[in-house]
């Protein structure tokens, strides 16, 4: 009888924070693999070598997820700041309902589709969908 790779993986990977395989200490990491070779059937050892490349990639895979994570934090987060630094300049783009819009820029804000701009027109346009910004509110679009 053997604890599994999979049991392992699943000690690590339980944790709803993210942190999974790769947020194990030194000694939680020792204490898997010792668990893994107490529980082998001495008749039938398993490869260490294999279980300690498998939980290696697990490691990896995780520190992987937990990357593109912080990165897709870190774009939102830039979006945001570059969203705002646009209050009180002049653009124009199209709005959530897809009409042609251009005014003053009121505030920003973060919604589940991306950063969106409230201008002094009432009318809301996405960042993504902008097409001009000029360089103060007083140089309006001819």
């Amino acid at each position: 009888m053997s604890t599994s790779i999979a049991g392992a993986g699943a000690i690590g990977t339980s944790s709803s924070g993210g942190g999974g395989l790769s947020a194990l200490s030194p000694e939680q990491f020792f204490k898997v693999i010792f668990t893994e070779l107490a529980n082998q059937d001495p008749l039938q050892p398993n490869d260490t070598t294999a279980l300690l490349q498998q939980l290696s990639t697990i490691r990896s895979i995780q520190s992987d997820m937990d990357l593109s994570d912080r990165m897709g934090q870190l774009v939102t987060q830039n979006e945001f700041v570059s969203g705002a630094s646009l209050i009180g300049r002049h653009v124009s783009g199209l709005s959530e309902s897809g009409a042609r819009v251009q005014g003053i820029v009121r505030s920003a804000s973060r919604t589940d589709s991306g950063v969106v701009l409230r201008l002094d027109t009432g009318e809301r346009v996405p960042v993504k969908r902008l097409d001009e910004v000029l360089a103060d509110a007083s140089e309006k679009a001819a």
